[in-house]
């Protein structure tokens, strides 16, 4: 991927973080709620190696720099060598809007289009409508699996025996 692309992507995400600050989520709004992002990746063939050091760096960085990701994993496809999914736990909607303005995430999205060929996105939970705006303002193909009355959300996922807090469908 060249440098223009690149750039532009930048542009955007910065744009989409920044053009829905107003709708910052508050203990009552929507996006407020931790969620689950799965992305599917596909590998080109050829690449492996060199797409695994990518991911080791971007993990790597979002573990330094984002106290709002709450779970990060890379995980292999059992029948594809070349296929992955990061599965992501996001604090709430404004978590998300940070990781896809990050310097190290964004290099990451210009090497995938550099050594990926597949890329598609779902979201398991409530999330603002800023964090649906940027997904496609990205250009990512997104399933979103909205929250029902049922299910509920503790308030540490690394203490099962804290109190959990029932979620509210949007």
């Amino acid at each position: 991927m060249n440098f223009i692309p690149a750039f532009f992507l930048l542009l955007i995400s910065t744009y989409a973080f920044a053009g829905h600050h107003e709708e910052q989520a508050t203990a009552t709004s929507p996006g407020a709620n931790p969620f689950i992002l799965i992305a599917r990746v596909q590998v080109k063939e050829g690449f492996l190696d060199e797409y695994l050091q990518v991911a080791a760096t971007v993990d790597s960085a979002v573990e330094r720099t984002e106290p709002g990701m709450l779970f990060h994993n890379f995980d292999a496809d059992p029948d594809d060598p070349l296929a992955f999914t990061w599965t992501e736990v996001y604090k709430n909607s404004n978590a998300f809007l940070q990781h896809t303005s990050n310097p190290p995430v964004l290099e990451y999205v210009a090497k995938h289009a550099e050594f990926g060929e597949g890329f598609a996105i779902e979201i398991y939970g409530n999330v603002s409508n800023a964090v649906l705006a940027n997904i496609s303002e990205l250009g990512f193909p997104l399933k979103h699996f909205r929250t029902t009355r049922v299910g509920y959300v503790r308030s540490s996922i690394s203490d099962s025996r804290e109190t959990p807090t029932k979620t509210a469908p949007n």
